[in-house]
């Protein structure tokens, strides 16, 4: 039998893409990239934002357009969608967000789903998702009450996945050639709190760095009241990339005491300055809301300044958007859309900015890009995209491909913030 798997949002859901995929090849499954010739299609779906919320709806009603597909919903939206919401007729199964990563188990049963062909290596989805970087889960679900966000009621209490299972899961990675993986977790900073005996996300690098060979780690995303001193010395070993993403959400003071965020703009300003003091081709992303209820244009100001001040060089910015049950839905003061949407215009450019003139600074530099597409571009050359170890975007023209593939390359110049790089010759 075949199936077809698709997300929409981050990356903690793209890893469950991929714990999903290899739960099915395990019982003698198919993996297609054409929906129409699955017997199953399973949607990992967001509503973090409006935006990913209406994404997700679409996808699902193109997957039930074709009628022998038996479409199989999971993921956040799944977990917020009314039971009397037209969207659901016609879907085969709508799987909690906490039985996602059993839900092979459940659509066959027990005595199936025990039926396992061993798998000793990681497997790739075919299609959109195929993705040349491994991401691993590591953490799900969350403890803070930040008051525009869903994903506490969609996703639960904080929960880490032990150790040995990550191991397992990056040794996989390994045996099948991957050359970076991505911790990935709705809080990835809480990893360890939950158990017994607390750990903590260091002590998880360090067994990674210590009982794994892969070349490049790499984390998702991190609160930044969780950045911590112990954090800077995990980056003197190189194989631990040097970038964060850190969403801050907003730098004004007075807005994030409204959003119920623990970051103090200050305190952040003084960390990210270290990290760059100590290595100054860190990189620092970040997510930011503009227009949430109550906001000022001083607020905003502060905002933008902050951006300004401590250059940010990456990073998604948002207009606000209402979310059910949540407590920021509730609040007086909104800020009308086409302001939200302005504000986050001008922000973007800050960002942007900020990137273009970080990208400028890596020029004449070496750096290691992992490239991860090739396309031709005509009878004789190849048009490279990559990354590098500190996740900027890098392209290269050449004769071959080196798809899945460090090199070592020297930056010749930037273009709106991509790296243009070349061979490195004698």
């Amino acid at each position: 039998m075949k199936v077809y798997l698709d997300m929409v949002g981050c990356r903690l859901n793209q890893a469950e893409l991929e714990i999903i995929a290899f739960d099915f090849l395990q019982r003698g499954f198919q993996l297609t990239d054409n929906p129409a010739e699955a017997d199953y299609a399973v949607l990992n779906t967001c509503a973090v934002t409006a935006a990913a919320a209406s994404d997700s709806r679409g996808k699902i009603r193109k997957l039930k357009q074709n009628p022998s597909t038996k479409v199989i919903v999971t993921g956040c939206l799944s977990e917020t969608v009314s039971e009397n919401d037209e969207l659901l007729s016609g879907v085969f199964q709508i799987v909690s967000n906490d039985k996602k990563t059993s839900l092979v188990q459940g659509l066959l049963g027990e005595a199936e789903s025990n039926q396992k062909e061993p798998l000793t290596v990681r497997v790739s989805i075919p299609g959109q998702r195929n993705r040349t970087r491994k991401f691993i889960k590591a953490q799900d679900g969350c403890d803070n009450f930040c008051t525009f966000c869903l994903t506490r009621l969609a996703r639960g209490k904080s929960r880490s996945t032990i150790l040995e299972t990550i191991l397992a899961d990056v040794h996989r990675a390994e045996k099948a050639g991957v050359k970076e993986i991505i911790l990935t977790g709705v809080n990835l900073g809480a990893w360890g709190h939950d158990f017994r005996e607390r750990l903590t996300l260091v002590e998880l690098i360090k067994q990674l760095l210590q009982q794994s060979d892969i070349q490049r780690i790499r984390l998702s995303s991190l609160e930044p009241w969780d950045l911590n001193d112990d954090f800077l010395e995990l980056w003197e070993n190189s194989r631990l990339c040097p970038h964060l993403h850190l969403p801050i959400q907003s730098g004004s003071k007075s807005v994030l005491k409204r959003m119920n965020r623990r970051t103090d703009p200050e305190l952040l300003k003084k960390q990210m300055a270290a990290i760059r003091s100590s290595y100054p081709n860190f990189s620092l992303t970040t997510d930011l809301i503009c227009g949430f209820p109550g906001e000022t244009e001083k607020e905003f100001e502060e905002s933008l300044n902050f951006i300004n001040e401590t250059g940010f060089n990456g990073g998604h910015v948002f207009p606000y958007s209402e979310r059910p049950q949540t407590a920021a839905a509730r609040m007086t003061g909104k800020v009308p859309v086409k302001i939200r949407r302005d504000r986050a215009a001008r922000m973007r450019s800050a960002i942007h900015a900020a990137g273009f003139a970080f990208a400028s600074q890596m020029v004449r530099q070496q750096v290691h890009v992992l490239w991860e597409s090739a396309h031709k571009t005509s009878t004789q050359n190849y048009q490279l995209k990559g990354y590098t170890e500190n996740y900027l975007p890098a392209v290269k023209t050449q004769t071959s491909t080196r798809v899945n593939f460090i090199e070592t390359v020297v930056v010749s110049g930037s273009d709106q913030g991509k790296l243009l790089v070349e061979t490195i010759t004698d």
